[in-house]
């Protein structure tokens, strides 16, 4: 499993090192615009969402002002609500309608790329003048070509995806933070 990982981890550093930075750049563009970010995922990735989001609203690694992010996954009376009143398709795009904003971010985190509710939600960016990051794995299914930036992990292992997509959170967050904070120190 260790040789797998370390193998997956080369190979996405080789081919999106430069999509990694442009997730970075719209990141601080966000932030320096006073815009907030949004993360989305199921299951293991909605827990993903929620790290990053806290990560970003208190710190990563230096002390610094807190910066707006928001995890869509961890309100259980919206995803409750809105599951049953207007379906679990409908979850993020809902709480989008209400929490988005034009120049704001979202991070769609999505292991197939075949759920419909972040489908849903990254159409419903796009429509709201929203930047959408796709972190995707295996063949990026139904997701690819739907947002602004899309990274897809080229494997067929859910564990293994779930990994890399938490590494290039971590280098955005990292990066982000450095770009945003440490430059305004010298």
């Amino acid at each position: 499993m260790l040789n797998e990982s370390s193998a997956l981890s080369k190979e996405i550093a080789e081919k999106y090192a430069k999509k990694i930075e442009e997730c970075v750049k719209l990141v601080v563009s966000c932030m320096k615009n006073g815009n907030k970010l949004l993360l989305i995922g199921n299951g293991g990735s909605s827990t993903q969402a929620s790290h990053i989001a806290a990560e970003f609203t208190g710190r990563y690694k230096m002390e610094r002002k807190a910066l707006s992010a928001i995890a869509l996954t961890t309100d259980m009376a919206a995803i409750t609500a809105i599951g049953n009143d207007y379906g679990f398709e409908k979850i993020f795009e809902r709480q989008l309608e209400a929490l988005g904003n034009k120049g704001d971010v979202l991070i769609a985190l999505s292991t197939s790329g075949n759920s419909q509710n972040i489908i849903n939600a990254v159409q419903k960016a796009k429509k709201m003048n929203m930047k959408a990051i796709g972190l995707l794995g295996k063949n990026g299914g139904r997701q690819v070509n739907t947002s602004d930036i899309e990274i897809i992990i080229p494997s067929d292992n859910t564990p293994r995806i779930q990994e890399a997509h938490l590494t290039i959170l971590h280098i955005i967050c990292e990066l982000a933070e450095k770009e945003l904070f440490e430059k305004n120190k010298k």
